[in-house]
């Protein structure tokens, strides 16, 4: 697959990733390697992701989400491919 094959992925992290500036942390890394999304934070602890972009970039976020933010604790990283058009830009959604 090429740098320019576009991929989505809904992440879904789990462990001690609320009140950690998770979120905040991740809207950074994405616009740093340019890509798409958003994020939120689950009712149930855990921080959901959709993330949109170059296929080498998005597993580059994804690595970065298993390590997590520095006060962050990552127990569990569930990815799977997402249909649909992400909209232009990365964004911080109300829990859901």
């Amino acid at each position: 697959m090429g740098e320019d094959s576009r991929i989505a992925r809904r992440i879904h992290i789990k462990g001690r990733v609320q009140g950690v500036f998770f979120r905040a942390w991740t809207v950074e890394q994405a616009i740093e390697l340019g890509l798409d999304g958003w994020v939120r934070n689950r009712h149930d602890g855990s921080v959901e992701a959709v993330v949109a972009g170059p296929a080498e970039k998005v597993e580059d976020l994804i690595a970065r989400c298993h390590r997590g933010s520095p006060p962050s604790r990552v127990d569990e990283v569930i990815v799977e491919d997402t249909p649909g058009i992400v909209d232009a830009g990365f964004s911080q959604k109300p829990t859901a």
